[in-house]
């Protein structure tokens, strides 16, 4: 019977962790940390930096290219962005790309994306803690991580916990 009880807990513990892929808790403010900050260029050379962004809510998308999974969030942030840029929301993508600008720019080129694209490096990378894409992470108007998704994101929990972010001023 012991080793039915394991298969049972395992199938249990598999399934919940299926329940909660891509869904993040907005943090307490007192939990919060900063995000950190950087300066990185966007297609046309001017530099981006978090610090312009405080007031507002800003997703910020670590993603690539060659990334299916980040592909398929792009037109679900386009829509946040179109949807809630009005109310304070905005999405900034971080394009980690290997080589660079040289394959970004032909992606932008045949993409419908209303939001900041800019181009990562390293650096930013490891101050993120990025090991896979996608990854997500939902600043508030202060300037701290209010969540973090760690691969593709549950559309609906993002929304929603964009919704909930911009409802407090």
């Amino acid at each position: 019977m012991k080793p039915q009880l394991m298969i049972l807990g395992a199938l249990f513990t598999a399934i919940a962790s299926a329940q909660s892929a891509g869904v993040a808790k907005i943090q307490p403010e007192p939990e919060r940390h900063p995000a950190p900050e950087f300066q990185l260029r966007d297609p046309a050379g001017k530099k981006v930096n978090l610090k312009q962004y405080r007031g507002k809510i800003v997703l910020l998308d670590f993603w690539a290219t060659w990334c299916h999974g980040c592909k398929e969030e792009i037109p679900w942030f386009a829509d946040f962005e179109r949807k809630y840029s009005a109310k304070g929301l905005r999405v900034i993508g971080v394009s980690l790309d290997g080589d660079g600008w040289k394959v970004v720019r032909p992606f932008l080129a045949g993409a419908d994306i209303p939001y900041r694209i800019v181009l990562g490096d390293d650096a930013v990378a490891k101050q993120y803690g990025i090991e896979n894409m996608p990854d997500t992470f939902l600043i508030d108007r202060r300037g701290k991580i209010a969540a973090s998704y760690t691969g593709m994101v549950d559309r609906a929990n993002v929304e929603d916990n964009i919704r909930a972010m911009l409802s407090k001023k």
